[in-house]
């Protein structure tokens, strides 16, 4: 049945053609933004005084006023009405991971039995969806069902099309009766709230008065591979767990390179061109597209944006990536790991700060402006190497455990990449101001100017997890099916915690002449105590392992372990301290991410048991039943040519078939046991080497599921 299956998908897939797509014909910068209830639209449908007041909430933070909500509702119903609208959904992000909504019409009923459309201010501020059945970690027991979503002003509102219609979504965040979180977006508003104050602190020390605000910024590229459907729904382990339990690795995959950057097939071109027009009238800025390592796997990268709403940009392209494969006859797989042997997929996480609308990552071009880059890295090198536990248990889920580590992703030791001069530079300043062979020059802080320093001062390192890359630090280790929303909210709390110590010490000499002695003497002592955690090499290398041991850098490659970073006492200290979340609040986060991690690994050993018992084994037994009859036959025959082959063939399925139901009653044995996640993934572990040594040995015309050499070349 199976087999049988697997061949039809064949079948049509090479007959298929390339899908219609929607009239591309219209120029982007008439569609832009046009699906966005944004700046531009909303000085159209607003008066001059509730325009003002939503825009200085929007840049400055201000409260909006009360009687101006009314008003903005109305306006947002008016425009979302004549773009199609009939329902609006608060859209918020859980704490599964994805994003929620549950949608409401405009209409209300008058007194003469027809309708009007209706959508008040305190509608649009505050909704009340059941919280009884999400995640929250016991913040609350199910009966206590009461949660709230609040609109969130600086993300703007948008509309979603579907096939019979479309919804106005309004970006909010999602907290308990009791005023918890119970989301992505809350904590994160308020780390960006925690290293804005913090660096404008940091800033008043060098006498900078920051009369905007410091923004944090994001650029996120995401990775996927793209299958077509009909293989998808032949794998039980596709649909059920979003990667391949089993599968044997084909003679030819990416080792010739000729995927990255190649030319876009004609019907992947087809899909990515309808993604980009989709995203661009959501104001989505996508800006990159092309061919990654592995055979069917792509990128798509956006500009950089304000970082709360990147983050939700980035959960708009992962549910536009899906809506628009489907209708070409893919499916996206964003799990980490799809293809074992082969590049998994991350998401590289792009982050920035500035203020006033300069990057403090950028150096200077006067002594002033570089003693502020200096500090903000060095600021920097305090914090990752004071919280990699952090950094690490941010990243830290079942699809990126098995990612991290292979040669595509960096392994689960954090380090910082800073490059041959900027490394210099801050040897330099460890020595005091030594002078410079490389560079010839004195470091001196608030003295002597740093050598020229173009935007790219150095070469990438793909293989660091947290690479300065000129004027940002580039989060490698973010997992391609992650929200971005919980590595960025780390690394504003461990960075404004650095901030808020480098302030407190530079605070007394504000303004004297003792300033920049001080600055020099902090900046010293930061690079002697934290340069460990500065590695410039090979991170893929064995060498680097025992080099990071020898310097006392964290190695936790156990999920479980890593996450308890978030539930120590200098987690609870560092989030309560600035005001980002609770102990109760992570203690409730730590409990979410290991029930997700257990079930998925329940899931996945109950997924790759069925499938072993249910389709794999019987059609390896089927093998050797035909090839048995064919020893038979050839024996009835008196023919003794092939004897050997025959019957060494069927004693090598045989062992192999043995083996593999040996194996299958261990995991079997694990999972009514109910035995710690790390015993059902050694099991199933186990079990994949023996089943996919057998799709080596059984006929191809026998073995039921589509293999890797099918489903990454066939399309």
């Amino acid at each position: 049945m199976s087999t049988n299956l697997r061949k039809k998908a064949i079948s049509n897939i090479v007959s298929r053609k390339c899908s219609k797509i929607d009239d591309l014909s219209r120029n982007v910068s008439d569609i832009y933004g046009e699906d966005v209830f944004n700046i531009k639209t909303m000085k159209d449908f607003l008066s001059k005084e509730a325009y003002k007041s939503l825009l200085a909430t929007i840049r400055k933070g201000e409260s909006l006023k009360a009687d101006i909500a009314d008003e903005v509702a109305n306006a947002m119903k008016s425009w979302a009405t004549i773009k199609g609208a009939t329902h609006y959904t608060h859209w918020f992000q859980p704490l599964t991971g994805s994003t929620a909504e549950k949608h409401d019409s405009f209409i209300e009923p008058d007194i003469d039995g027809g309708v009007v459309l209706d959508f008040s201010g305190k509608t649009l501020i505050k909704g009340e969806p059941d919280a009884s059945s999400f995640p929250s970690g016991g913040i609350r027991a199910t009966f206590e069902a009461r949660g709230y979503t609040v609109w969130d002003p600086t993300s703007p509102a948008f509309i979603k099309r579907g096939k019979n219609g479309a919804t106005l979504c309004i970006p909010t965040a999602f907290n308990s009766y009791t005023g918890d979180s119970l989301d992505k977006k809350t904590p994160l508003l308020k780390s960006m709230q925690a290293i804005s104050i913090e660096a404008e602190r940091l800033l008043k020390c060098f006498g900078i008065e920051v009369t905007d605000r410091v923004n944090i910024t994001l650029g996120a590229e995401q990775e996927y591979f793209l299958i077509d459907k009909e293989f998808y729904h032949t794998r039980k382990d596709l649909y059920q767990c979003g990667r391949t339990l089993f599968g044997r690795i084909p003679p030819k995959h990416q080792q010739l390179d000729d995927h990255y950057f190649g030319a876009i097939k004609p019907r992947v071109l087809a899909f990515m061109s309808e993604v980009d027009n989709r995203l661009w009238k959501l104001g989505v800025p996508a800006k990159t597209r092309h061919n990654e390592v592995a055979p069917s796997q792509f990128e798509l990268a956006s500009q950089f944006e304000e970082l709360n709403l990147a983050v939700d940009h980035n959960m708009i392209i992962m549910e536009i990536l899906n809506e628009v494969a489907e209708k070409h006859d893919f499916v996206c797989l964003m799990h980490e790991k799809p293809f074992a042997g082969i590049n998994g997929s991350g998401k590289h996480n792009n982050w920035s700060i500035s203020a006033d609308g300069v990057n403090l990552l950028n150096p200077g071009r006067n002594p002033h402006e570089n003693a502020i880059f200096l500090t903000v890295i060095c600021a920097i090198l305090k914090a990752v190497d004071r919280h990699a536990d952090l950094m690490l248990a941010s990243i830290s889920c079942a699809g990126n455990s098995h990612r991290l580590g292979g040669n595509e992703a960096p392994p689960a030791i954090i380090s910082i990449f800073l490059g041959e001069q900027l490394n210099d530079i801050i040897k330099q300043i460890e020595l005091g101001g030594a002078k410079s062979a490389k560079q010839g020059g004195s470091m001196l802080i608030g003295v002597d100017t740093l050598p020229d320093l173009p935007k790219d001062v150095t070469d990438r390192n793909r293989t660091s997890p947290f690479a300065f890359t000129g004027n940002k630090f580039e989060f490698r280790a973010v997992g391609s099916s992650q929200n971005c929303a919980d590595p960025n909210i780390v690394m504003n709390a461990i960075i404004a915690e650095a901030f808020s110590e480098i302030s407190s010490e530079l605070e007394s000499v504000k303004g004297s002449d003792q300033f920049n002695k001080k600055l020099q003497e902090i900046l010293q002592n930061i690079i002697k105590e934290h340069k460990k955690i500065v590695f410039n090499g090979d991170n893929y290398s064995s060498e680097w392992v025992e080099e990071a041991a020898k310097r006392g850098l964290p190695n936790v490659s156990d999920v479980p372990k890593s996450l308890s970073a978030f539930i120590t006492e200098k987690s609870f200290k560092l989030f309560s301290s600035l005001h980002i979340m609770s102990e109760k609040e992570l203690l409730a986060r730590h409990d979410v991410y290991i029930e997700n991690y257990e079930i998925i690994t329940a899931i996945e050993s109950h997924v790759g048991l069925s499938l072993a018992k249910r389709i794999i084994l019987p059609a390896c037994m089927r093998y050797q039943g035909v090839l048995t009859e064919s020893l038979i036959k050839l024996r009835d025959s008196n023919i003794s040519a092939g004897e050997k082959t025959l019957v060494k063939e069927i004693e090598k399925i045989g062992l192999l078939i043995d083996k593999a139901s040996e194996q299958v009653d261990i995991l079997t044995s694990k999972i009514e046991a109910e035995e710690i996640e790390a015993e059902q993934i050694a099991a199933l572990s186990n079990l994949r080497i023996t089943i996919d040594e057998l799709e080596r040995e059984v006929d191809d015309d026998i073995w039921p599921l589509p293999k890797y050499s099918e489903m990454l070349f066939i399309s």
